[in-house]
């Protein structure tokens, strides 16, 4: 059976605005850079097969002053190349620590045990804004021998927690000027107009104005303490939130669907069956007759079967509520694909107020 899950009452209920909106500018940032994994046991990349190991070693290699020859051949069984992702958070200073993921891009069997030494993380403008460096957990164990391999969890990625140093801060637009923009985290009008009316009831009038269904422009104090503290009080504001837009959610691969409380559906009659095909193949073994000289062949029988199920038409009456119309969908006996396909015939036959999403 497809599930469903009730999104949200149909009454509407009290929130936080730091709960629809965020303020516009203070935001993380995405962190990336090439690095080494050293001191694995014989688990690291076949240098043969991925160059990029051999020559990145080389690399850090002559950062500490040494030069391999240029026909070198280096076997480094216990070195792995990886990329190092981080979030640097909204203002972060110089010398806070952040955790870092550590993704093997060779043919390493296992990070387990490995170190990453020194690595530079750069931001999308190509700024080094974090170093990462120590020992990695792998939440996982694997063992082989004689063909044979068992293997717990994943063992081509791990995390250092507090892995990385922030060396550089992100400039924000936060403490500058007079006003701050509130950005909703779905546009809606409705919402706008209901966030700027508890500021300005609380706040004062004139404090906030909805400039549109994404953006809320707040006259702030430019004294920096005053400010935090103006945001603080900002956030914990109580709004009265009415119900979103009906939509339905479908995930094609999967065949989960998930639906909000205001979808509803009008009269309709759906017919549902179901049309199979089974194939089987049964060995038929032809022998000789005795002295006639010939070979046994062995020849398959193929059966073709189809089957189609009936389907009777299964009327739906009108349905207010997300409880009935699961209840009615239910009662088709409809595999989860199959119900995929009865939601978006109802939607195509006008008899669903709601907006059909494939992810």
């Amino acid at each position: 059976m497809g599930s469903v899950w009730l999104g949200w009452p149909l009454d509407a209920h009290a929130i936080r605005i730091k709960e629809v909106a965020a303020v516009q500018g203070v935001r993380t940032n995405q962190l990336t850079g090439f690095g080494l994994v050293v001191g694995l046991d014989g688990t690291g990349d076949q240098t043969t097969q991925m160059p990029y190991t051999s020559q990145g070693m080389s690399n850090y290699l002559q950062q500490l002053g040494m030069t391999l020859p240029a026909d070198a051949k280096v076997q480094m069984k216990n070195v792995a190349a990886v990329l190092v992702t981080a979030q640097l958070p909204a203002f972060a200073q110089p010398g806070q620590m952040i955790d870092v993921t550590v993704s093997s891009m060779g043919n390493s069997k296992s990070l387990r045990g490995g170190t990453l030494i020194t690595t530079p993380l750069k931001g999308v403008d190509g700024e080094i804004y974090a170093l990462a460096q120590g020992n990695l957990l792998v939440g996982g164990a694997g063992a082989s021998g004689g063909g044979s391999k068992v293997q717990i969890n994943h063992l081509s990625a791990g995390r250092i927690p507090s892995g990385a140093q922030v060396e550089r801060t992100v400039p924000t637009a936060f403490a500058l000027g007079d006003t701050i923009d509130l950005g909703l985290n779905a546009s809606d009008f409705q919402t706008a107009r209901r966030v700027a009316e508890a500021i300005n009831t609380r706040m004062g009038k004139g404090t906030a104005n909805a400039m549109d269904g994404r953006l809320v422009r707040l006259r702030a104090p430019i004294d920096p303490n005053a400010r935090v503290s103006f945001l603080a009080e900002v956030e914990e504001i109580q709004l009265e939130t009415s119900v979103p837009a009906a939509r339905v959610i479908i995930n094609t691969r999967t065949g989960s669907i998930v639906m909000n409380g205001a979808v509803t559906i009008g009269p309709c009659a759906v017919a549902h069956g179901n049309l199979s095909v089974s194939i089987s193949s049964t060995p038929v073994v032809s022998q000789p007759n005795p002295l006639s000289g010939g070979q046994t062949v062995v020849a398959e029988k193929t059966d073709i079967k189809i089957t189609q199920e009936g389907g009777a038409l299964v009327q739906m009456e009108a349905s207010p509520k997300l409880s009935d119309l699961v209840r009615m969908l239910n009662g088709l006996g409809a595999t989860p694909q199959d119900l995929l396909a009865i939601l978006q015939a109802i939607k195509a036959a006008g008899a669903m107020n709601a907006e059909l999403e494939v992810i």
